[in-house]
């Protein structure tokens, strides 16, 4: 009963541009400005950073999604106010914290990406770790023409999905890429046909869940740092974090019902 009502409190807290509902062990939680196709402005990306802070402990997966023909065509230009270094330094950091949550939060995250992707939409779907992209999808980084720059992450985040020369294409020339590109790219997991992502991502979210969640959180939380590291510290960590794991009551039980041929198999 606790757990529902903080799942209650949690979906009662948003602004209206974010809406939640929860699905046994996941939530999904839907972009819902379908007016401004999704676009992104201080209250959507504060709700997210909330969201994640406060998302209930049994809660396993969360699905993100956008209401409409789009997923988000990324910041609100008409939130914009001239500003000086100090208030562009802080949004930017702003965005920063609300996708770290996001990232390396307390549960895996699958993205919905359909229609429009672009700009901060793309560095928000790349904040996630599983990406499902509808037929629809299409990918744009316009900042360059807009005489601004990426602020969210994407400077990190896309070149280590698509590499640093097709971002800077994407940013000088303002070149734009399907669904298809996109997942020859990197950028997305799956491609669907549209109006199936959502429920790919459920289905995805909802295997997730079923994993071990100290095994979830070494994935999502230490694997990128790993990855980062020098060859020897990322084999000391990695020695660390898998001792860890295994000696976790829940590790030790799965690895009994699998030896007693109670566990799933690996099967095609």
């Amino acid at each position: 009963m606790p757990a529902t009502s903080a799942k209650s409190r949690l979906a009662q807290s948003l602004p209206s541009s974010l809406t939640a509902e929860f699905d046994g062990d996941i939530a999904i939680l839907k972009l819902a400005r379908p007016d401004k196709r999704n676009a992104l402005n201080n209250e959507i990306v504060r709700g997210l950073e909330n969201f994640f802070i406060d998302l209930p402990s049994d809660v396993k997966a969360v699905v993100l999604h956008g209401e409409g023909e789009h997923f988000s065509a990324g910041l609100d230009l008409s939130s914009l106010t001239e500003t000086d270094f100090t208030e562009g330094y802080h949004h930017s950091r702003g965005w920063h914290y609300a996708f770290e949550r996001i990232e390396f939060g307390r549960a895996p995250v699958v993205s919905v990406l359909h229609g429009a992707v672009v700009g901060g939409g793309l560095e928000l779907a790349c904040a996630t770790h599983i990406r499902v992209a509808e037929k629809s999808a299409y990918y744009a980084l316009p900042e360059g023409s807009r005489g601004i720059y990426v602020g969210g992450g994407g400077s990190v985040r896309i070149p280590r999905l698509i590499g640093t020369a097709k971002m800077m294409d994407m940013m000088l020339t303002g070149r734009i890429f399907g669904a298809d590109d996109g997942q020859q790219m990197g950028i997305s997991n799956y491609l669907v046909e549209n109006g199936e992502g959502l429920a790919k991502g459920i289905a995805l979210a909802k295997r997730i869940a079923e994993n071990a969640p100290l095994t979830n959180f070494a994935i999502t939380n230490v694997l990128p740092r790993i990855a980062e590291f020098d060859t020897a510290g990322g084999y000391v960590v990695e020695s660390i974090i898998s001792s860890v794991a295994s000696s976790d009551d829940e590790a030790k039980k799965r690895l009994r019902d699998f030896l007693e041929k109670r566990g799933p198999k690996v099967v095609r």
